[in-house]
């Protein structure tokens, strides 16, 4: 039985829901990278790095390339990257329409001036 297309994407989106592997992907936007680069810049333990590459490399998303001694990660198509540059514009319009809300609060916290109106009154 086909899985409804739906739950395709559900299990993708949850594929994608770590923040390791989408840092992974990140650095994976400019070409192949060394496993020896990304435990570098992302700093965790080699075998949490080595669980996270496996999941991506499972799902497809990400190839290994072996070179030697070397193990090199390349993403498997482009469409990851847009993917990414496309959760970055959403974020970015998703914070600023909440910056634009927080000045509102902002500045409905302020207190209104009291208008003293003439010094002599009636």
């Amino acid at each position: 039985m086909q899985v409804p297309l739906y739950q395709a994407k559900a299990e993708f989106f949850r594929m994608l829901g770590h923040p390791v592997r989408i840092r992974v992907l990140e650095l994976l936007q400019n070409g192949p990278v060394p496993v020896r680069d990304l435990l570098t810049e992302i700093e965790i333990e080699p075998s949490s790095l080595s669980q996270q590459l496996a999941v991506l490399r499972r799902s497809g998303i990400v190839v290994s390339i072996r070179e030697g001694s070397t193990v090199r990660y390349a993403l498997a198509g482009g469409d990851v990257a847009e993917l990414l540059r496309a959760a970055r514009r959403i974020l970015t319009e998703l914070l600023a329409g909440q910056n634009e809300l927080l000045a509102e609060l902002r500045q409905a916290d302020c207190p209104v001036p009291v208008s003293h109106g003439s010094a002599n009154p009636p």
